[in-house]
């Protein structure tokens, strides 16, 4: 049986509070430059008072967590919606440090809710080259905006910080599939088909965005990711429950739709074989 990449540990963290570097008068400058050519107010207050957080501090201590001294990762991708307050510095390399393997290290964003389908994609595509067995993938969404945004947004109530190990072994199944053009009816739809052919006993876990009349059949378990964290909610929800599913051989749906770009993401997962 050849190896494939699989989903085999994922964490979660939320944290209260603000980092230090909310108030570092960098950032002031950061987002002057980055909103002043689309002429974009500031948030005075929210910059004079120092909220948010860095994603390296909200990620840093879950890597340790997730991955032992003699777990080197070969590749790590950070994935994130609403700004880090770190300003001028890739948190993607910064959390390679505390990673044994100094893995390669990517950052991807401006991909809404589906970037963390993304980063998924990018980094099992390294593992499928056979150059990497072990990747992470982080995903973080802290609660502040310094600008004034020139459409509505949702910010996440809570920072929170998602780590996902995906590893090398026989049998282990991970496909992911982003569709754009999408809308509500085409996503529950296509959502509801997938489920079908995971067929019962399978697990599926839905973001807010999605509504799938007709889902609540026998045998399917299936979770909906909690309000208020649009970025890390649907993977919060994962990490609680992953580790059972593997154990009973489930096979996994995960789904999101990002109405404002119009993309369904998918993610299928299946165990490999007990050792």
């Amino acid at each position: 049986m050849p190896a494939a990449p699989g989903l085999t540990r994922v964490l979660t963290r939320h944290a209260d509070g603000r980092s230090e570097l909310s108030l570092d008068p960098d950032l002031r400058v950061f987002v002057s430059d980055l909103v002043r050519p689309y002429g974009l107010p500031l948030r005075e207050d929210l910059l004079a008072e120092g909220v948010g957080h860095a994603y390296e501090e909200l990620a840093a201590g879950l890597l340790t967590e997730a991955l032992g001294p003699d777990e080197p990762a070969d590749v790590l991708v950070q994935a994130f919606d609403s700004p880090d307050v770190r300003p001028g510095a890739p948190t993607s390399l910064a959390l390679s440090r505390s990673c044994a393997g100094s893995p390669l290290a990517l950052g991807l964003c401006d991909q809404g809710t589906g970037g963390a389908f993304a980063a998924l994609r990018a980094a099992t595509a390294y593992q499928r080259t056979g150059v990497a067995h072990r990747a992470v993938v982080v995903l973080a969404e802290q609660t502040a905006l310094h600008y004034e945004p020139a459409a509505p947004v949702t910010l996440p109530e809570r920072h929170c910080a998602v780590v996902l190990v995906c590893e090398t072994a026989p049998g282990e199944e991970l496909d992911v599939v982003q569709e754009s053009g999408a809308d509500a009816g085409s996503a529950a739809e296509e959502v509801l088909r997938r489920a079908k052919e995971l067929g019962e006993g399978a697990a599926v876990v839905l973001s807010t965005a999605l509504e799938v009349p007709g889902l609540e059949a026998p045998g399917l378990d299936v979770v909906r990711a909690a309000a208020g964290q649009p970025f890390t909610g649907l993977w919060s929800a994962l990490a609680d429950r992953l580790p059972a599913w593997r154990d009973e051989r489930r096979p996994v749906l995960l789904a999101d739709l990002d109405p404002r770009l119009g993309v369904l993401s998918t993610l299928t997962l299946r165990a490999g074989p007990r050792p």
